[in-house]
């Protein structure tokens, strides 16, 4: 059965046969794609995409840990600030502390830039769509500064204590194919609240495992990210659909 689903974390500007992959989310049920940018030049490839495909595409402004340069920070910043009201959030934004990371942006660079960045989301009333491999601790605090009143900690894989805190400030956490295989994953989406559910892909990230082995993902592979956390949470598909879809137009102010 098909059910009406919204894909709250894709790089759609890394996709190269564009067209082909909105016809196949739309007939795999999707409503609505949250297109996530990196840097000034994803960021500027994700509203023209959200332009392209009207009220299906809404895009989300970001400077991913991964993409932080010293000489490029100001551009990146002012770019976000001068378009954020063209977004429906802010995102992909975060901190990353991998050592491959932290090799090209270390932990006091990545913290002063995600800073800035929330403060953007704060000012402009946005949500914040959060990556925070390995910093999960720092990563909340920092949004808790900042005084965000919402944001998303997608494909969440840290510790349970931290999560907790995530769900008191009432903070969502979504859901990737992963959920099939990957144990932190699978636990973080248990102990979860419905209330603070959504679904994503991570477009077009490689998923080293699940039901059908190693696959490169589309929005349309939201349907697994639902079958997976209905089967966790001991829900019917239809109950966990229209909670995640629910969730995920109020937080995003789509229809």
């Amino acid at each position: 059965m098909m059910y009406l689903l919204v894909d709250t974390h894709a790089h759609l500007d890394e996709i190269e046969n564009l067209e082909q992959v909105v016809t196949q989310a739309k007939g795999a049920g999707l409503t609505a794609v949250i297109a996530v940018g990196c840097d000034v030049a994803s960021n500027l490839k994700t509203l023209e995409i959200a332009a392209a495909y009207p009220g299906f595409v809404f895009p989300a402004l970001g400077y991913h840990p991964e993409s932080i340069k010293e000489t490029e920070i100001n551009a990146n910043l002012d770019f976000i600030r001068s378009n954020v009201d063209k977004a429906v959030a802010v995102g992909e934004v975060g901190l990353d502390y991998a050592k491959w990371v932290r090799a090209v942006a270390d932990k006091d660079l990545q913290k002063r830039v995600f800073g800035d960045v929330l403060k953007i989301a704060k000012d402009a009333g946005k949500p914040a769509l959060v990556h925070s491999r390995y910093a999960w601790r720092d990563a909340l605090d920092a949004v808790v500064e900042a005084g965000v009143a919402k944001a998303v900690f997608h494909w969440y894989t840290g510790t349970s204590g931290v999560l907790r805190d995530i769900i008191a400030h009432g903070y969502y956490l979504s859901v990737t194919p992963a959920v099939d295989y990957h144990e932190e994953h699978r636990r973080a989406v248990k102990e979860t609240p419905l209330s603070q559910l959504l679904l994503e892909t991570d477009t077009p990230v490689v998923y080293a495992r699940g039901r059908d082995g190693e696959f490169s993902s589309s929005p349309s592979d939201v349907q697994r990210s639902l079958r997976g956390a209905a089967a966790l949470k001991g829900l019917s598909e239809a109950e966990l659909a229209e909670a995640a879809t629910g969730n995920a137009k109020r937080l995003f102010g789509i229809v």
